[in-house]
């Protein structure tokens, strides 16, 4: 299989997951692009950007038009998170590759737990506490330059437990935040880090885009939680795998 078919298929998978979950899918973007499409740790976690603030910006269009975003709380948390998200940027390319291997493999762990663990949905929306918002979104936007993941994994617990707000509200919010935290982060990258084959890049993004709309068919047909469960044990799967990887 050449490399621009591989590209096309591997981003078409990642985009069923990112529309079938509605978040956490982009964390296999980054082992992807390493082990099958042959790019650097810190070239895969630019390229991830690049695919997550596509996707990201594409589907929050859906949510909006649905009433599901929240602007006020989406905008603050992500502003808070820019700052970080560009010093983030930064660092990213001054790790050694094992350093950041091993990173992400942490992070895809820690989403794959999150996903087998679902934290409780409050019952009913509460008001934003603008500093716990400002605090979360700065976490976020950390990982989100540095690893180069969306944090929907995060982002959307975050959004749900820390703020109250409901799922749906959270997950559309959250795809805000997303958008601007890997927008940044790319700011920053840009002419500072060794940039990604845009020609393998763009058409997987596009067919990671193309994906998601048909994941969001594949969740209405098959139950979420059984999605959940046997994504996040593949991710378990990815994240040991890139662990022994940096080690050895």
């Amino acid at each position: 299989m050449n490399t621009l078919l591989l590209a096309l298929v591997s981003g078409a998978v990642i985009g069923l997951a990112l529309g079938a979950l509605g978040g956490g899918g982009s964390v296999l973007a980054v082992p992807v692009l390493i082990y099958l499409l042959g790019s650097t740790p810190v070239a895969a976690t630019t390229a991830s950007l690049a695919v997550v603030a596509v996707t990201s910006a594409v589907a929050l269009v859906a949510h909006a038009r649905g009433g599901q975003v929240r602007w006020r709380t989406g905008l603050l948390f992500g502003a808070a998170g820019i700052g970080p998200a560009m010093l983030g940027g930064a660092v990213a390319g001054r790790l050694p590759a094992a350093v950041l291997t091993a990173a992400f493999a942490l992070v895809a762990a820690l989403a794959a737990v999150r996903m087998l663990r679902p934290g409780r949905v409050p019952a009913e929306e509460r008001p934003v506490r603008p500093g716990r918002a400002a605090a979360a979104g700065a976490g976020l936007g950390a990982v989100t330059g540095a690893l180069g993941v969306g944090g929907g994994f995060l982002a959307v617990p975050a959004l749900v437990g820390l703020l109250g707000l409901r799922m749906r509200a959270a997950v559309g919010t959250s795809l805000l935040v997303i958008t601007v935290n890997s927008l940044a982060a790319l700011v920053m990258r840009a002419g500072t880090v060794p940039g990604p084959d845009w020609a393998v890049v763009a058409p997987f993004a596009g067919a990671a885009v193309l994906g998601a709309w048909d994941g969001g068919r594949l969740a209405a047909k098959v139950p979420g939680a059984a999605l959940q469960r046997v994504f996040a044990v593949m991710l378990l799967a990815v994240a040991a795998f890139m662990l022994a990887d940096a080690v050895v």
